[in-house]
């Protein structure tokens, strides 16, 4: 290795190194699987929620993910795979007050509801709470990340990391750097990301970066072609699982996804760019929403679901 190249390695290196106290702020699906991969790559991990009974309901579902996984990797050590668990579980501490959580933090990642009005009031006090070295990102699927991190006064060291779910199965992460955000804080994100056992790619601050960009207009034109009657929801999930060699269908996958999910991302994108016509919500979509058939979670969306 050149001597260039050494001394970038051992700089990244020394960066990494800085990310030990992890804050995950949120304890639904995403937040609890971002804490358990944590966890389970060495950080020190504080889980934040509004109350101790969701704390506890969080670590409860970190537990149980966590034993399918020992059950996968150590099936035939199960003293192993229990030592695994308690070592995971040892590392994750609960906390009610994300200003107090982030004393310490060297990454404050946040996970909560997609409401940028929510994402501000919490990032404005982190930002006078956490020390000056704390990175801010922001799991967000569909808002604007320099927006998110607009009301801090370390624009340069705030980012996106955007999972995927299930997060300790699926591989990918979306790191996100805005035109604010320093080199030194995208190396940092990237091998945290690394850490974590992910493959990191990089996209612009941009409406739904790479992933979302092209699956929710995919997704909105699939409820297009039903709309018209041009073909069955059945018949456009069998096209692209057996024409494109998709795992699932559009139609099966806003069930997955979340009707509401979807139709909320499509709203917020179609109010910040009126004139782009893959964003135009879906009266469909929006009935559908209002029914309360919200996919998967609520037993119906597209499809009937046995609760």
């Amino acid at each position: 290795m050149a001597m260039s190249g050494l001394r970038s390695f051992t700089r990244n290196m020394a960066t990494a190194a800085k990310i030990n106290n992890v804050v995950v702020i949120g304890g639904g699906l995403m937040g609890s699987g971002i804490a358990q991969v944590a966890a389970a790559t060495g950080h020190n991990v504080k889980l934040v929620e509004m109350n101790d009974e969701l704390v506890q309901k969080a670590i409860g579902g970190i537990r149980k993910s966590l034993e399918r996984v020992a059950k996968k990797q150590f099936k035939d050590d199960t003293a192993k795979g229990q030592q695994f668990i308690n070592e995971t579980l040892a590392k994750i501490k609960g906390e009610t007050k994300p200003e107090n959580a982030a004393q310490d933090a060297d990454l404050v990642v946040e996970a909560i509801v997609e409401r940028m009005d929510v994402k501000h009031q919490l990032f404005s006090k982190l930002d006078v709470s956490a020390p000056a070295h704390t990175i801010f990102a922001s799991n967000t699927s569909s808002l604007s990340i320099a927006e998110i991190g607009s009301v801090t006064k370390r624009q340069d060291r705030f980012g996106g990391l955007h999972f995927f779910n299930p997060v300790p199965v699926m591989k990918l992460l979306e790191i996100i750097r805005t035109d604010f955000t320093s080199d030194e804080t995208y190396n940092c994100l990237v091998a945290f990301g690394k850490r974590l056992g992910k493959s990191c790619i990089s996209c612009k601050d941009t409406p739904g970066f790479v992933v979302n960009r092209l699956l929710v207009p995919y997704m909105a034109e699939a409820i297009r072609l039903l709309e018209r009657g041009d073909a069955s929801p059945r018949d456009i999930d069998t096209a692209m699982k057996l024409g494109a060699g998709y795992p699932m269908g559009p139609i099966e996958l806003l069930d997955y996804v979340g009707l509401d999910t979807t139709n909320n991302i499509l709203q917020g994108w179609h109010e910040k760019y009126p004139e782009n016509p893959l964003f135009k919500p879906i009266k469909t979509l929006e009935k559908l929403v209002s029914e309360g058939k919200l996919g998967v979670k609520s037993g119906e969306g597209f499809y009937a679901y046995k609760k």
